[in-house]
């Protein structure tokens, strides 16, 4: 969001810096969906089907068209306050707007005002924010804060959230609920904010995603759970991508992931943003906005292949490496727009929308920009061409998108679509000259894929760096099949098709035979030699954990680097048996063109083709010898 709170952060970074002194190929690709250039893009009132799930850079609906997230923030629920002085006082609250921790406007225009003003911006979708502190709070709102809706007086925040979310799933928008701060404060500096579990632990934050996943599971057009926003560095400490801390969010994100699919909505898209900040912003150190960047070698593959979907955040007055800033604290770093057009386009790809863009990878993904945005009143002639700018790169890349904010108090946030006056009448983007007009409606009715989208192959990785990913839900239920070891195991739907070979990770697919395993849950754990036929012997002088005929790898063991075990699992159909060893201990050994990406960096890997099926893994015990996978077993499908 657009923030004075960085500045806060800036001083106190720059402080700590004087205190503590310098810190030291084969299948054909799916068809795309259609593109209408006289359609207006996205999907209208009545013309979707919950739930939503993914289809490459595709979100869908369930009849499998294509529905673009046109999105705006509904803010006021994660809090206001802007943490000194009195929370009572006006002043004290972001842009002097006192949300009372509900949903802005509410004392302003009616809900069925609103809706209707929502729709008229030509949104269909809504990320509606929240804090933790939301959740648990008893005490009912003021009278005031729910003035034009006064059956809602005497309710506790909660419950007005829930007939906020009731209001717009009834009014046909899609709702994508996003955890956006601990506390009920102003994001985003060094507010007790910074990460998902600054002000509380993993446990309470991943708890409080199932109680409200569950709370909101029988309405289908809740659609979506925004798992954090602005995951960034506190005073002394960094957020990481896959260290396995109590800072890393690639394995916070993955756990709260797979606990809202199988604890509470099975239905529900995971979002999942990139890391907003690491460093401190001081010329000479380290610093810098990482985004989606590291998703290129560790992705997040959840219980369910068809609900991820990666977030980012842009706005004009940031940057790269330039925290958004004026004066104390403030970088030599460019901004966003400071940037040439095409020096923009080339940093939008960069940060965020290859995971989109790059077809066929591991890390392919929808990819939702769910903030962005400028004031009304903005002047500069850098913030304007930067604006126009990136609505054309939204327009011209079919991108999912979500404007920071929707609601705002007349004369307080100009950066607001839409404005109220006490007595409720409106001002914004509908009423009078705007000059983000242009923008906006470029970005509304450019060509858009839409109708029905083909399902592309599915490639995902899998990653033991630090414990088990058990991606199966069929292998979860029956228990733990390799006690001590750590383990994984591909989704349901996919099969094993490349390992790296000290690294622990490992590729999965449905490419060419789409979901291979038979309906009956079965799976065969092979520790030993004993399915390896008389003659058969495929890795001479290794050892050879082999499925049996007629089933296929799905999952693997290691205990420390030493490979330990194969999960097998049977083929609804008949299985070929003509193969071939594929050797990856000394090299990497995948097809020319082989799809899914990197998916075990800086390791030597192998990956079977296409049109093959994995079934076999060779290792060796041999002093010296790296003891992690050395060879698969690849056989022809057909």
């Amino acid at each position: 969001m657009p923030i004075s709170g960085f500045v806060k952060y800036l001083t106190v970074a720059a402080s700590a810096v004087l205190l503590m002194g310098a810190l030291p190929g084969a299948a054909t690709a799916a068809p795309e969906p259609s593109t209408d250039p006289g359609a207006v893009a996205g999907t209208v009132a009545g013309e979707w089907q919950p739930p939503l799930s993914t289809r490459g850079r595709y979100v869908v609906d369930a009849d499998g068209d294509r529905f673009r997230l046109k999105s705006a923030n509904w803010d006021g629920a994660q809090g206001s306050w802007n943490g000194s002085g009195s929370t009572a006082d006006p002043a004290n609250h972001h842009a002097g707007q006192n949300s009372s921790g509900i949903p802005l406007g509410l004392d302003r225009a009616a809900l069925p005002d609103l809706m209707a003003d929502f729709r008229a911006l030509g949104i269909n979708s809504i990320r509606l924010s929240f804090s933790n502190e939301m959740i648990h709070t008893t005490t009912p709102v003021p009278d005031a804060a729910v003035a034009a809706n006064p059956e809602l007086r005497g309710r506790t925040p909660l419950q007005v959230f829930d007939a906020v979310v009731a209001a717009l799933t009834g009014a046909d928008f899609a709702v994508i609920l996003n955890n956006h701060t601990n506390t009920s404060r102003w994001c985003c500096g060094i507010d007790g904010n910074e990460r998902w579990n600054s002000s509380q632990t993993t446990q309470r934050w991943a708890d409080d995603w199932v109680f409200m996943a569950r709370r909101y599971a029988a309405d289908p057009r809740v659609v979506g759970a925004d798992l954090y926003n602005e995951v960034r560095r506190d005073t002394l400490n960094d957020p990481n991508w896959g260290r396995g801390d109590s800072n890393d969010w690639y394995a916070a994100a993955q756990l709260a992931g797979d606990r809202i699919l199988t604890e509470a909505d099975p239905d529900l898209l995971i979002v999942i943003e990139g890391i907003n900040w690491t460093g401190l912003p001081v010329d000479g150190l380290p610093h810098g906005r990482p985004q989606l960047t590291p998703v290129r070698t560790l992705s997040h593959t959840l219980v369910a292949s068809g609900k991820l979907v990666y977030s980012a955040h842009f706005y004009g007055y940031t940057g790269s490496r330039h925290s958004g800033a004026t004066g104390i604290g403030e970088t030599s770093d460019p901004r966003y727009q400071d940037l040439t057009r095409e020096e923009l386009f080339r940093t939008l790809h960069d940060e965020a929308f290859y995971v989109a863009e790059e077809s066929g990878q591991h890390f392919t993904a929808p990819v939702w920009i769910s903030e962005f945005g400028a004031g009304a009143n903005e002047t500069g002639a850098a913030a304007r061409t930067w604006f126009g700018n990136i609505t054309d790169y939204f327009a011209d890349h079919d991108a999912d998108f979500a404007y920071w904010p929707l609601v705002g108090w007349e004369g307080h946030d100009d950066w607001s679509l839409l404005r109220y006056a006490p007595d409720g009448r409106r001002s914004g983007l509908l009423d009078q000259a705007d000059w983000r007009a242009t923008g906006w409606h470029r970005l509304m009715s450019a060509p858009s894929a839409t109708g029905p989208v083909a399902a592309p192959p599915v490639w995902r990785q899998l990653a033991t760096d630090h414990g088990d990913h058990v991606a199966s839900l069929r292998t979860r239920a029956t228990g733990d099949w390799a006690p001590g070891a750590s383990k994984a195991v591909c989704p349901d739907g996919l099969r094993l098709a490349g390992l790296g070979h000290t690294s622990g990770r490992g590729l999965c697919t449905d490419v060419t035979t789409g979901e291979l395993r038979a309906p009956d849950g079965a799976h065969t754990v092979v520790t030993d030699e004993r399915h390896v036929p008389q003659g058969g012997d495929w890795a001479s002088g290794y050892t050879k954990l082999q499925c049996p005929a007629g089933q296929f790898l799905i999952g693997y063991a290691h205990r420390g680097g030493r490979t330990a075990a194969a999960l097998c699992a049977p083929a609804r159909t008949a299985l070929g048996g003509s193969g071939r060893t594929v050797w990856f201990d000394r090299s990497d050994n995948r097809p020319a063109g082989a799809r899914g990406g990197d998916f075990a960096a800086y390791d030597y890997k192998g990956q079977c083709a296409d049109g093959e099926y994995a079934a076999g893994i060779a290792y060796t015990t041999r002093l010296g010898s790296n003891p992690g996978p050395a060879a698969l077993l690849c056989r022809s499908v057909t």
